[in-house]
């Protein structure tokens, strides 16, 4: 018996070894590879991917306006008889590029998802948006050559024409707008407005010349008038574009101007409220509670004395206000407390966000900014859409916030792309 012990031993022990090896080997193997797979060089690689989806979301983005300029001048110009097929290739194009951004948004979270998600989700994103792209490039070149086929240049010239004299028709009003601001509020409040105005009359001016070469060619049969056509529309879109960012700020602020004073209440009818509830908490938490509110109310001391001459950046300083409040006083109140709260904060911080949306919408515009501060500028949209739809008041003012600070986020990341 001992002997077969020995001989069953000497197999086995041997074995044991060679077993036991082998899975430490297999788990040093795994480990390096994962630490290999979130390598600084598997990060770059993850970036390199996300960038390059990016790139081509941003793309997509473009051309989708592009198209929106052709569908839009199909049914003022062409009656309606024009092919469908760049309509319905625009439509499946932003169905894709705003999932696109969704899944974007997903692989620039923080903290940073694995490289290899990130990875993977990058090669897919980019895919799709290039095929869409693809769809939507073909779909513009079928509809080019109908408009050559069946559109005269003289008629293109003529009714964007009429669009540009409607145009020249209101520059007056965009003039009397930006003099009231002028007169009744400060100059931060204004600036923006007096831009988009500057803006607006000198791509009407572009506009005109590209028309006024336009119509010269449109005569000659040996020339074509199309590529200053083109560039007569799209100087013609980003007039009126700039118009109705000079009427959308007079409109923020003018109403920012009405609300003030009532906002200024509210916020030091929150600071009372708060103070009744700070007896009820241990002494630590009421404390820093105390502190805050001392924080608040200097806040809304420093505001008052401007507040009708700089009427959005008070309400905005109202809605950041409150939000600290509220922070401060976490889980102290109860539900009908909360609700009450959320009811009298929502207003101005709904204005705030609409405010900072407004801002972020002209710079992203502008510096044509990258697919990171689009992607911020769509989360403001769409959580400010949620807020404006949530019957809810805490879940409508928790999205009215959330699109504040992405608002801003993509403010900061365009005028950073437009200094660099």
């Amino acid at each position: 018996m001992p002997d077969a012990l020995a001989d069953a031993l000497g197999w086995i022990i041997p074995a044991v070894i060679v077993f036991a090896v082998a899975a430490l080997l297999i788990a040093v193997l795994v480990v390096a590879l994962r630490r290999a797979r979130r390598s600084p060089r598997a990060q770059a690689a993850a970036e390199g991917e996300r960038a390059g989806a990016g790139s081509a979301l941003v793309a997509l983005d473009d051309a989708i306006e592009e198209a929106d300029l052709e569908v839009g001048l199909s049914g003022a110009l062409y009656g309606g008889d024009a092919p469908q097929s760049l309509r319905r290739a625009r439509m499946t194009a932003q169905h894709v590029r705003d999932k696109a951004f969704e899944e974007y948004r997903a692989v620039s979270a923080e903290p940073a998802p694995h490289p290899d998600q990130v990875t993977r989700t990058s090669r897919r994103l980019r895919s799709r948006v290039d095929e869409a792209r693809a769809i939507l490039d073909r779909a513009a070149a079928e509809h080019a050559e109908w408009v050559r086929g069946n559109v005269s240049a003289a008629d293109r010239v003529a009714a964007a024409s009429a669009r540009l004299d409607d145009l020249r028709g209101s520059t007056g009003d965009l003039r009397a707008l930006v003099d009231e601001l002028r007169s009744r509020f400060d100059e931060s409040e204004w600036t923006d407005a007096a831009a988009a105005a500057r803006a607006a009359l000198t791509h009407a001016d572009a506009a005109t010349s590209h028309l006024e070469r336009a119509r010269r060619k449109a005569g000659d049969p040996t020339v074509t008038a199309l590529p200053d056509l083109s560039e007569a529309e799209r100087a013609l879109r980003q007039a009126q574009a700039e118009a109705r960012a000079v009427e959308e700020r007079h409109r923020l602020v003018t109403q920012a101007a009405l609300a003030v004073t009532g906002e200024l209440d509210v916020l030091r009818t929150a600071l009372r409220q708060a103070e009744a509830l700070r007896s009820s908490l241990e002494p630590d938490a009421a404390d820093r509670l105390a502190a805050e509110m001392r924080e608040v109310g200097a806040a809304a001391t420093a505001l008052e004395p401007a507040a009708f001459r700089r009427p959005t950046a008070t309400i905005d300083g109202i809605a950041r206000a409150r939000d600290r409040l509220d922070m401060a006083l976490g889980d102290a109140r109860t539900a009908q407390q909360r609700l009450r709260g959320a009811r009298t904060a929502l207003p101005g911080t709904l204005a705030a966000a609409r405010n900072a949306v407004a801002r972020a919408e002209s710079a992203v515009s502008h510096a044509r900014a990258g697919a990171d501060a689009r992607m911020r500028l769509s989360t403001a949209q769409s959580e400010l859409a949620a807020a404006r739809q949530a019957q809810d008041p805490v879940e409508a003012l928790d999205a009215a916030r959330r699109a504040l600070r992405a608002a801003e986020f993509a403010h900061d990341l365009a005028a950073y792309a437009r200094r660099g």
